[in-house]
């Protein structure tokens, strides 16, 4: 959007940090018989992986994460590559893993260097291993309860009312997800983070809205915490198209490929499904975040729901599209349209999201500035704080 950067007499909330898992984030609490069926460490040539249910996981070349190609340093390709630059070399500059992608005492000293207020949390490893357990319920629960406990470890749920790290919840067993609810609960959690994905049950696979979870969703409405829809291993076919798998954009090479579009794939198909399948009318109080997952799809999903509400008349109580309105939150890409998404959603269902430390997001979680020039100050006040301030808050 515009390149003058507006003045805040604010601090913005960012609705999407990230950390990089500690090398014991996925064994520290899981027991020993049964780190085979979840995560174990492996060295192969001299570069250690994650070894997932067994086998050898290559979705990130760099699961130690040190050292670490800089905050933002694709940045330039997803503004457009200006400079015709390869991809591939803009990840060549790399630097020891700062403290702060791993320390929560000195990444509040890095939320006061950056003008922040207080910043949501979320995995790098942690969103892509569910996909890769799905064939071993058991193992699904156990890495993922264990992980939970890591987190709240390291990070707290909760911690200093500025940095909220969310216990990573999976539907795969309903029971499990309701106590774990109450566990990420009790331990003052403000939001929860689940993959925008069918989860494999018992039953196989199912979506998220389907009545079998609604036990889940009654307890989610009650509290009144957030649940975020972030992109993560949902599990996506490129039907021959490309080699699948999650990764990185150019792990198969230098080039375009269909993979690019999985995340705003599952975004789609997540959240129409949340509305198709009515869970809004049967839980009034639910709040939905989608974070990370972009936002061009947006246009088409109104066009979907305004399309089947004429179609099917008397199936839905209430206009799907309002009620998508109420529930959902978005944050889009930086690099899409946020006039265009606010035009669609309303200013109010906007969220600030810096992606930051990762490559594809900003350098500086502020950059994201530039991109609002189109706003008002008081709906540039909403995106870049008081919607997720609202969020953050329990609304029972």
């Amino acid at each position: 959007m515009g390149d003058s950067q507006p003045q805040l007499d604010f601090k913005p909330f960012d609705a999407d940090n990230h950390y990089y898992e500690a090398l014991d984030a996925f064994t520290r609490h899981v027991p020993k018989a049964m780190q085979p069926r979840c995560v174990q460490w492996s060295e192969i040539d001299g570069r250690k992986y994650h070894v997932v249910g067994g086998r050898v996981s290559r979705v990130v070349a760099n699961a130690t994460f040190d050292p670490i190609a800089k905050a933002g340093a694709m940045h330039e390709y997803f503004r457009g590559n200006p400079n015709g630059r390869n991809p591939l070399e803009m990840l060549a500059d790399r630097e020891p893993i700062p403290a702060a992608y791993r320390n929560r005492d000195a990444r509040l000293a890095v939320l006061d260097q950056q003008n922040l207020e207080a910043c949501w949390l979320f995995p790098t490893l942690g969103i892509l291993y569910e996909e890769l357990l799905k064939h071993d319920i058991e193992a699904v629960t156990t890495t993922f309860t264990a992980f939970n406990r890591w987190l709240d470890e390291d990070w707290g749920c909760n911690y200093q009312n500025r940095i909220y790290a969310a216990p990573y919840i999976t539907l795969a067993d309903p029971e499990w997800a309701i106590k774990e609810l109450e566990w990420a609960l009790d331990r003052g959690a403000r939001c929860i983070i689940m993959r925008p994905a069918a989860p494999t049950t018992a039953s196989g696979p199912r979506a998220v809205s389907n009545p079998m979870f609604d036990p889940f969703w009654a307890r989610v409405n009650e509290a009144g915490i957030t649940v975020v829809a972030h992109a993560g291993d949902s599990g996506y076919s490129s039907n021959g198209y490309a080699v699948d798998g999650f990764g990185a954009t150019f792990s198969g090479g230098y080039g375009p490929s269909v993979k690019a579009f999985h995340i705003e794939r599952a975004a789609y198909d997540f959240l129409i499904t949340l509305s198709f399948d009515k869970l809004f009318e049967r839980f009034p109080n639910l709040r939905i975040a989608s974070v990370e997952n972009g936002s061009e799809f947006l246009p088409d999903l109104v066009r979907k729901l305004r399309s089947y509400n004429g179609r099917m008349p008397g199936y839905f109580k209430q206009d799907p599209l309002e009620l998508f309105r109420q529930h959902v939150w978005i944050n889009p890409f930086w690099e899409d349209n946020p006039v265009e998404i606010a035009q669609i959603v309303g200013a109010d269902r906007v969220l600030f999201g810096s992606d930051w430390p990762h490559i594809e997001g900003m350098p500086q979680p502020l950059d994201y500035l530039g991109e609002l020039t189109g706003f008002s100050d008081a709906d540039r006040l909403m995106i870049m704080r008081d919607n997720v301030r609202g969020l953050t808050k329990l609304a029972a």
